[in-house]
């Protein structure tokens, strides 16, 4: 499953999505033990995004992941506007694109509180250390208690995370 996961978070980096790694597949990159199911990123939805996302997908027959029928996954006209979150099932897994990190905020400010992770096919940009710890910990979720339980004994035994 990791395999699969990456190879949509590499899709992701060649067609240049302006986004940031932010759900359990980035506390992996942290050294959490949980394993994930799915690719979270924080991204804005401006149209030219949005065709990227596509463009990293289009092939693996994407879908609505959230839609009972499996509607495809296609970028009408003006699908962008007011566009806060997408679902997207696909061939080899799934990715969740949000407009906003609880506890974090909008793209922006994920950004600004990431860091790049080098991988063999470029940069990605993930919530720093504390960011992870932040986010998870608005959510509340036992999986994200543990997460976080994890997240907090890697700074004790690494110390501050570097900038």
């Amino acid at each position: 499953m990791a395999a699969e996961l990456e190879r949509i978070l590499e899709r992701l980096v060649r067609q240049e999505v302006e986004c940031v790694l932010v759900g359990g597949y980035a506390a992996m990159a942290h050294g959490v033990s949980l394993v994930t199911r799915d690719i979270d990123v924080c991204t804005h939805f401006s149209r030219q995004n949005l065709e990227r996302i596509y463009a990293a997908v289009a092939d693996l027959h994407p879908y609505h992941f959230l839609t009972p029928q499996g509607l495809p996954f296609t970028i009408p006209p003006g699908f962008e506007k007011g566009l806060r979150n997408l679902y997207i099932g696909t061939d080899i897994g799934r990715l969740d694109c949000l407009e906003e990190v609880l506890g974090i905020g909008r793209y922006a400010e994920a950004r600004a509180a990431s860091i790049s992770l080098r991988l063999p096919f470029g940069i990605v940009w993930m919530l720093n250390r504390k960011a992870m710890i932040r986010a998870k910990s608005s959510l509340n979720r036992p999986h994200d208690k543990i997460t976080v339980m994890q997240l907090l004994a890697i700074e004790e035994r690494q110390g501050p995370e570097p900038q």
